[in-house]
């Protein structure tokens, strides 16, 4: 059996942005790192959104994150899925994470992002209620998600500067 378990959220109560993904892949589960794929566009993109070198420390990387007002998670706690593309998550076995409980400690909160649309459909499957704030469907960072480049994809995820403690990309003030 093929288990991906998601890591800890990374959050600070100021963030006005959660983004979620579906389930870590198996280059983040080996490294214990969101997004650790060589390919994975969520760094280089959030480098250019804030203005911070993609290449930074992991943990710079996250401050980075959260002082720009962002959190991030998965849907899944735990999931059957074998290899790294979300088609192979085994549906029946999700175990959601307490999205209700990380929402609950952002009172700042104005937006729940969806990494792709597979974090999408499992969040609407699981969380029946659905938070009270707006949501976003963005193209998936995933190198499996090739009908975007890397540039078309950025553009794409500049919709969350207007709720982010910056002002333009690149600009951290």
């Amino acid at each position: 059996m093929n288990l991906a378990q998601s890591f800890e959220p990374v959050w600070q109560p100021e963030c006005r942005v959660l983004v979620l993904g579906s389930s870590p892949g198996v280059a983040s589960l080996q490294a214990q790192r969101y997004y650790a794929h060589p390919r994975n566009a969520f760094w280089p993109i959030m480098g250019r959104l804030f203005g911070f070198d993609p290449c930074l420390e992991y943990d710079q990387r996250l401050e980075c994150l959260k002082s720009a007002g962002v959190a991030l998670w998965d849907v899944a706690h735990l999931c059957e899925r074998p290899g790294s593309l979300d088609a192979n998550i085994r549906q029946h076995s999700v175990e959601p994470n307490d999205i209700d409980w990380l929402v609950r400690q952002l009172p700042d909160l104005q937006l729940i992002v969806f990494n792709g649309g597979t974090a999408e459909r499992l969040y609407k499957r699981h969380f029946k209620s659905q938070h009270a704030v707006q949501r976003l469907l963005m193209p998936s960072t995933s190198p499996a998600h090739a009908a975007l480049s890397l540039e078309q994809k950025a553009e794409r995820w500049q919709k969350l500067l207007p709720f982010l403690y910056i002002h333009e990309p690149g600009s951290m003030a």
